[in-house]
């Protein structure tokens, strides 16, 4: 299993840019079939998924 998480871990540090694209869209897509009721907490969450991704976060 931890073959498995080195190689997730490898994938997200080298493609950061792109997690964090996607991470924004599934945000985006949250956020819309909730009607906004939860703007601030989808936010919050797609953060702290971009600064636990990869090397660090690529978009600001």
């Amino acid at each position: 299993m931890s073959k498995i998480v080195d190689k997730a871990k490898e994938f997200l540090g080298k493609h950061d840019n792109k997690v964090d694209e996607g991470l924004d869209k599934a945000g985006e897509q949250v956020d819309r079939r909730t009607d906004q009721q939860y703007t601030d907490q989808v936010r919050k969450g797609v953060r702290t998924a971009k600064e636990r991704t990869g090397e660090g976060d690529t978009t600001q």
